[in-house]
């Protein structure tokens, strides 16, 4: 069994994984982004749930608003970018199956088929 107790600082950081799945923690200030429109995971789906703060996630050019609580599935192959439009920090839980990052935090290479 692993176990980790979260403390949200700043940034992305990965916390904890497996080599099936992997859980990821992101800090987003208030005004800033992660992603873009060509922004996507070739091989990872992400589960990103909203832990607190206000923002948008733009999901193949779709708006999707974010509250605390809210749970989004981002597919693999899904373009993608998570926008922070509250006045305070925007944290985020993401889980990523199969694992899509470093424990540094760089993405891993798509899987060769």
């Amino acid at each position: 069994m692993k176990k980790k107790t979260l403390q949200f600082g700043s940034g992305f950081r990965v916390v904890l994984g497996n080599p099936r799945v992997q859980a990821a923690q992101m800090v987003l200030a208030p005004g800033s982004s992660e992603g873009g429109p060509k922004n996507r995971h070739g091989r990872v789906d992400q589960w990103l749930l909203v832990v607190a703060g206000i923002g948008v996630a733009i999901v193949n050019e779709r708006r999707h608003p974010l509250k605390r609580h809210t749970l989004l599935l981002i597919e693999h192959g899904d373009r993608h970018e998570i926008r922070n439009t509250g006045h305070r920090p925007l944290k985020t839980l993401n889980f990523y199956s199969p694992p899509g990052y470093t424990q540094g935090g760089n993405e891993l290479p798509a899987a060769k088929p």
